[in-house]
């Protein structure tokens, strides 16, 4: 190591997300308690299946009726 180096740069981001989860050490747990709430969800194949089967196709051109 010489005596010019400079130390390593960290951006203010990178500080102030050092700076939070050292103030709050739960951050990281909340965030996936959080996460596993609302995305991480198991999907019921069967299910699926039967949902893509009940699917009715869409007309090209929706706003056109069958009356005329």
């Amino acid at each position: 190591m010489t005596i010019f180096r400079r130390p390593d740069y960290r951006s203010d981001a990178t500080q102030f997300i050092d700076q939070l989860k050292a103030d709050k050490p739960d951050l990281e747990s909340r965030q996936r308690a959080g996460r596993a709430l609302l995305w991480d969800k198991t999907l019921d194949r069967e299910l699926q299946g039967e949902y893509a089967q009940a699917r009715v196709a869409q007309k090209p051109y929706v706003y056109l009726t069958d009356e005329t």
